[in-house]
């Protein structure tokens, strides 16, 4: 998670939350509530510690039932919204798993205009038949944020959430869900339940191999969704799915003109071009270029970046990249010899070597 994200709980966030508070529990102690959030933790916390935080003083201060405190949140969460929202599926998680049927409800409440997608996943492996029920009725709601939950909440491979291992071995009750999503109009849940299948491909491409040569061809988003969820395995160059998208005929084409940098220096960007050619219209063809990282151990990591996926209606098309080589939190860079490849239809077609200087030197 990117570090400024846990500025979203700001001052006058805790302040917004707490005067909310106070005005449906008027016994609320608004000033011991913000005192106690902004103790001598509070700095050293991350975005999903400071969620927790926030969630579990919210407790401290509401001396109800469970049933009770949910009703006061519902209420405060009319003026919440987005990623900062996360609190009150985060109180559900954390103080209701021991009362399911309230806690569906309440995230179904929550889920409008924010995300139920972690809290649900704890009541999956607590009750997965009863909460996977609901999640069929939830995918066919009338609204959008509670569809999307149906489908985003089962996703066995979902970032920064816990995994449902489960699911992983055999995600059949996941491929209901999606049975019942695949033919939605809202671009939200389209690219959820992409995102779902690109998660069971990672451990049973087979099925999604077959869910993409049941629902191919038979409308623009469906279309859509089967691409995007199948993008792991096309990046992966598996032919079976290249074949279902018509990724399959390269041979006519030519890759000439291949220009790059040689040498480049740390922190700069590495810049190449290329022109594809062929006697006859180049037609349905997907362009990648893969970089092949040094690491420290001497050895290479292969890492493909995607130029084009389209139906080129000419004889030829020319191409022009740079990949920056500026150290990064999520990759560093190493001193030495590096390649660039260039993918069509996923083949590799040329590779070249560059070298990575340090500019201190």
């Amino acid at each position: 998670m990117a570090e400024q994200l846990k500025n979203l709980y700001s001052k006058e966030f805790i302040e917004k939350l707490s005067n909310k508070l106070l005005s449906i529990y008027s016994d609320f102690k608004k000033e011991d509530f913000i005192n106690s959030i902004f103790d001598n933790t509070w700095q050293d916390l991350e975005l999903k510690q400071r969620m927790r935080h926030i969630s579990s003083t919210i407790h401290s201060f509401l001396p109800f039932s469970y049933k009770e405190q949910l009703e006061i949140l519902k209420k405060v969460k009319e003026d919440f919204s987005g990623l900062e929202a996360m609190i009150f599926q985060d109180f559900v998680e954390v103080f209701g798993l021991d009362d399911l049927d309230e806690s569906l409800k309440a995230l179904e409440v929550f889920t409008v205009n924010s995300s139920s997608e972690f809290a649900i996943r704890q009541f999956i492996l607590k009750y997965e038949d009863k909460t996977m029920k609901q999640m069929k009725l939830w995918a066919k709601s009338q609204n959008e944020h509670i569809r999307r939950l149906a489908s985003e909440g089962c996703r066995p491979r979902l970032p920064w959430a816990v995994a449902l291992p489960k699911f992983k071995q055999n995600p059949t009750k996941v491929l209901e869900i999606i049975e019942l999503l695949k033919n939605d109009k809202s671009k939200y849940v389209q690219k959820s339940v992409a995102n779902n299948l690109n998660d069971i491909s990672k451990d049973n491409p087979d099925l999604v191999r077959k869910f993409v040569e049941k629902n191919l061809g038979i409308s623009k988003e469906l279309d859509w969704i089967c691409k995007h969820g199948c993008r792991t395995l096309l990046k992966k160059g598996d032919k079976e799915v290249l074949d279902l998208f018509n990724f399959d005929k390269s041979h006519h084409i030519n890759l000439t003109n291949f220009c790059y940098d040689k040498t480049i220096f740390l922190n700069e960007d590495f810049n190449f071009s290329f022109e594809i050619s062929s006697d006859e219209l180049i037609g349905n063809i997907r362009v990648e270029y893969v970089i092949y990282y040094l690491k420290s151990n001497n050895n290479h990591n292969k890492k493909v970046f995607m130029i084009s996926q389209n139906h080129i209606e000419s004889t030829k098309k020319i191409f022009q990249k740079k990949q920056s080589f500026k150290n990064m939190t999520t990759r560093k860079h190493y001193i030495g010899t590096h390649f660039i490849g260039i993918l069509i239809n996923g083949v590799e077609v040329l590779k070249k070597e560059f070298f990575l200087n340090d500019p201190r030197n």
